[in-house]
């Protein structure tokens, strides 16, 4: 990470388990996949991505739930359920759960994913541009 780069703070609801993350964000996206529904239990799943390495966990990993394995898991406190992150793209990056943040990123949504599978009841009113799957550039 570049010296000058921003640590960002993160915790879950229960405070059991806190983080910190390089501000080195290299998108931001609302997921609409019933996965992410289901894991938030709202609309869509607003994070951030970054490599995994801008990821440290400062306190109460004893507490972390991880739902996977070594090179793709989702990782929320086992005592408050809160999602934390997930762990993706073969282990390279984490998508850090922009809800669990406490710090504000530099970075905000930059568009709507895998609006195929979204709920019905959620009209998305933003403008923000939509895709059906994981935009690949």
């Amino acid at each position: 990470m570049k010296k000058d780069t921003r640590s960002l703070r993160g915790e879950c609801y229960c405070r059991a388990v806190s983080f910190t993350v390089h501000d080195v964000f290299e998108y931001a996206l609302y997921c609409h996949c019933s996965d992410c529904r289901r894991r938030t239990g709202a609309a869509a799943k607003p994070f951030a991505g970054a490599p995994a390495s801008a990821l440290s966990i400062t306190s109460g990993e004893e507490s972390i739930l991880r739902f996977g394995d070594g090179v793709g898991h989702h990782a929320s406190c086992d005592t408050c359920g809160s999602l934390l992150y997930s762990l993706v793209r073969d282990g390279a990056y984490v998508h850090v759960a922009l809800g669990a943040m406490i710090d504000p990123p530099t970075i905000t949504p930059q568009a709507h994913i895998f609006v195929g599978s979204k709920a019905p009841w959620d009209l998305i009113c933003d403008g923000l541009p939509q895709f059906e799957a994981f935009p690949t550039h």
